[in-house]
């Protein structure tokens, strides 16, 4: 009867109205519940990583030198101890642990709830039978096998292990982080077989994922592989049900396939990538902290103008860290003087790196190395201020050198660059020192220890002192360190060894570049900071997740 009496105008009014209140309802009724409820990680999806390469040997002995193999035996292994997001080492397998008072001894006791992928449990056999693979050269584990020098290990129960080191070492640690593989599965390949076998592409691990599925081209390329969630991980049981990597033969088809959203992060992308990113907005680029840096390396021996304090000296002064970092790397990286970053043990604040082409300039003239106007290079009686600097052809490290050259250019210095292959680099370069200067990257760890990479025992190869540095001091100095178990008289030895490169100058250090790790903002929980190595991203890989629900505070 009231409709009746209703004009059209007025029944569309309160249409309107009643329309009005009903969304108001819902609004009030929404908002109290995103009020008193709040969004917590949900399990499920499937996260999708692209990389360049292709995998050959998931398996942690032999992944050591390949960034697609060691990305993912880093998901499917687990180690004694592994790192945390700020690159501390913390127990993983290792269900307690303790160490002799003169610091030879480390009692690992194995957690007794850790599980194969296969179901079977894993016990300390499985850890000593790892180890004894790690020493044994026919395994072909050369870096691993370094870092186990002088180490035994005995078993004293089925849970638990003992190290015994000839000398202390602080960092111990940081080496049983390595991925422990199941006896039951290798224990009756043969040594020459170990490379071959199926197990290094369809592996059976302990770690959060578990190898499910890869496919193939028709040339036998591996387009994707496959790994899923292991429900009865020891640990956190990840959120994200299954990962998944694309493999692409260049970089510039990864970044295509991201831009495209046929993959939600890529392993690494360089500083001058960044502007080829389309999808700005939905991407986040996770900014992690690596303890790698990059010097040009002398060596005194094969270059006579190298040989004096002076010109080493004033090659370091005349360098423009900033410039080259700005350029280069579009300002992600830290300029350094020594190998030691800012947020490790014992680094020295050298304030500013500012280039001082006066001070430089005067240390040559006094020294004698007169400027020859016509060549615009100096000289000292019939000796040249020149030298070859050789590097790898990576765009990065090419740029770099061509900055250098025109930064020494300016105090009258002369470098030759020859760039190489990496492979031509390390076998007829690197490992037989046969370089005057040479500019290269070296990947340490934050427990700040340096004697593979600077005591005079380390000057041929397979050691790491590139510099040949020989310093009768600083090998005292890196010999205590590394045994030094009191943090602050660590840092106080690390310190003094940074004044003697200083004074020394065996190489230039120049920076540390930042990883960048670009992901879909679909993807939450990387709370990472600090990693070792690349691979080491996925260490808090169980907090990451894709979907969420709510639930009442």
């Amino acid at each position: 009867m009231i409709g009746k009496c209703l004009n059209f105008r007025d029944k569309l009014l309160i249409t309107f109205l009643l329309l009005a209140i009903g969304a108001s309802a819902v609004y009030l009724g929404g908002y109290h519940y995103l009020q008193i409820t709040e969004a917590i990680p949900k399990k499920g999806g499937e996260y999708i990583e692209g990389i360049v390469g292709q995998p050959l040997y998931v398996n942690p002995l032999l992944s050591q030198t390949s960034e697609v193999d060691s990305n993912i035996s880093q998901l499917v292994y687990s180690g004694l101890f592994k790192y945390d997001r700020d690159g501390n080492v913390v127990q993983d397998l290792a269900e307690s642990y303790s160490i002799s008072e003169d610091k030879k001894e480390y009692t690992i006791n194995v957690r007794k709830d850790a599980k194969w992928h296969d179901g079977q449990s894993v016990t300390a056999q499985d850890v000593l039978f790892t180890f004894n693979l790690i020493q044994d050269p026919s395994y072909k584990s050369l870096l691993l096998r370094q870092s186990f020098t002088g180490v035994s290990f005995r078993l004293i129960d089925d849970y638990t292990v003992v190290f015994s080191l000839k000398n202390p070492y602080i960092g111990f640690l940081d080496n049983l982080t390595v991925g422990i593989l199941p006896k039951h599965i290798w224990e009756n390949i043969a040594p020459e077989r170990f490379s071959l076998a199926e197990y290094n592409l369809q592996p059976i691990g302990c770690g959060p994922y578990f190898f499910s599925d890869f496919q193939k081209d028709a040339e036998g390329n591996i387009l994707t592989y496959k790994l899923a969630a292991f429900k009865d991980y020891h640990g956190s049981v990840p959120f994200i049900s299954k990962i998944t990597f694309n493999f692409y033969p260049e970089n510039n088809l990864l970044i295509e396939a991201y831009n495209k959203k046929e993959v939600m992060g890529m392993a690494s992308i360089t500083p001058g990538n960044l502007k080829d990113l389309k999808n700005v907005k939905s991407t986040r680029i996770n900014e992690l902290l690596i303890p790698r840096y990059f010097s040009v390396f002398f060596n005194q021996t094969k270059s006579v103008p190298l040989a004096y304090d002076e010109v080493r000296k004033a090659l370091n002064l005349s360098i423009d860290r900033e410039e080259i970092i700005e350029t280069v790397m579009y300002g992600k990286g830290t300029a350094l003087a020594s190998p030691f970053l800012p947020n490790m043990n014992g680094y020295v604040d050298s304030g500013t790196l500012s280039p001082n082409l006066d001070e430089a300039g005067k240390l040559l003239e006094d020294a004698g190395w007169k400027m020859d106007q016509n060549e615009n290079v100096r000289k000292k009686d019939d000796e040249i201020l020149q030298f070859e600097l050789v590097t790898a052809n990576y765009p990065e490290l090419v740029s770099t050198a061509e900055l250098l050259k025109q930064q020494w250019e300016k105090i009258g210095a002369r470098a030759e660059i020859k760039v190489l292959s990496a492979s031509d680099l390390d076998q007829n370069y690197i490992r037989t020192r046969e370089y005057d200067s040479l500019l290269f990257g070296q990947a340490i760890s934050f427990n700040g220890d340096l004697y593979s990479f600077w005591h005079s025992s380390q000057k041929h190869d397979p050691g790491l002192n590139l510099s040949l540095f020989d310093n009768k001091d600083a090998d005292e100095i890196l010999e205590s360190a590394r045994q030094e178990a009191d943090e602050s008289k660590r840092a106080e030895a690390y310190r003094k060894f940074q004044e003697i490169l200083a004074q020394e100058v065996p190489a230039v250090f120049l920076y540390s570049r930042h990883y960048l790790y670009p992901t879909s903002t679909k993807v939450h929980g990387i709370e990472i900071k600090n990693v070792n190595s690349s691979h080491q991203r996925f260490v808090d890989v169980c907090n990451w997740y894709l979907k969420t629900k709510r639930v009442f505070k």
